[in-house]
């Protein structure tokens, strides 16, 4: 007898729609502030650091062991990557003593799909 239950499968190419594209219609304050929200998250150097190296790293996650090289000290990396989760932009696992981010693929769709109207109109 096994105790082991099937977790569902969650579908990361879907699209969490925060706000619709620029040039479609004025942002409500609501959904001004969900898109708020994540720009300001990588509005600062170290933050967009860390995203980038999450998001280039080979698998499409990485350690933290191997992202902290951003010239600050570990509680100021764990703080910038705590900023970046609340964002929504990573995700996170534990794995024993260490925790691996990954970029969160639907949340950076929606803020392409935002920024996207914006681009065709320019």
């Amino acid at each position: 007898m096994s105790n082991v239950n099937a977790l569902p499968l969650l579908e990361t190419d879907a699209v969490a729609a925060c706000c619709p594209p620029l040039n479609e219609r004025p942002l409500s304050a609501e959904e001004a502030e969900a898109a708020a929200r994540m720009f300001k998250a990588l509005g600062d150097p170290v933050r967009l650091r860390l995203f980038s190296a999450v998001a280039s790293h080979e698998g499409g996650e990485a350690c933290v062991c191997d992202i902290s090289d951003v010239g600050v000290s570990q509680p100021t990396v764990s703080h910038h990557l705590k900023k970046l989760k609340e964002a929504g932009l990573l995700s996170s696992e534990r794995r024993g003593t260490w925790v691996y981010y990954r970029v969160e693929p639907s949340v950076v769709a929606a803020m392409g799909t935002l920024l996207a109207g914006a681009a065709k109109t320019a």
